[in-house]
């Protein structure tokens, strides 16, 4: 190496950060790279040093030992327009559709997952004639406001692409 002592062993098997190449004798031999690594000693483990665990903590991290669970939560939001806003993503709406999206179906069913028209049979949150055209998107589609807004959000990309466009529609007819 370029201003290495000469004959310094540690230097000798340093790389060098340059790229210059050593000569041959500069590398050491088998021999030597054997002979120092031969009065290293093996690592031991530390793991062996920890004490053993402690069987109250034991009990209680242990699934079969029960009492983990205090009470369930549905975690599925109660309002159906939270669902709607978490749902426009997924169909490549972007957030400011959800004041076209809420104003359609405000007027069509006050966001009530029941909603029944008796004159034409529509159902549900998108109002879907017949109602039952929601099965698509799911068995529960009679109870469930996501099922209902799924398949809503469906509805209303393949036919009008966006929720804005919808309720463009939707002012001018009278429907969508």
């Amino acid at each position: 190496m370029p201003g290495a002592p000469t004959g310094d062993p540690a230097a000798a098997s340093l790389v060098s950060v340059t790229g210059d190449v050593r000569p041959a004798e500069a590398t050491p031999s088998r021999a030597a790279v054997d002979a120092a690594l031969a009065d290293r000693t093996r690592a031991v483990s530390r793991s062996a040093d920890r004490a053993a665990v402690d069987p109250v903590k034991q009990r209680a991290l242990d699934q079969t030992s029960g009492g983990q669970v205090s009470h369930t939560a549905d975690l599925t939001p109660s309002d159906p327009r939270d669902i709607a806003r978490a749902m426009l993503g997924r169909f490549g709406f972007g957030a400011d559709q959800f004041s076209c999206l809420d104003s359609i179906y405000s007027q069509e069913s006050g966001w009530n997952v029941h909603a029944d028209n008796p004159s034409s049979s529509a159902y549900g949150i998108p109002q879907a004639l017949p109602g039952a055209k929601m099965a698509s998107a799911g068995a529960d589609w009679a109870d469930n406001p996501a099922t209902q807004i799924r398949w809503g959000l469906g509805y209303i990309k393949s036919r009008y692409g966006t929720p804005c466009n919808a309720w463009g529609f939707k002012q001018s007819h009278g429907w969508y």
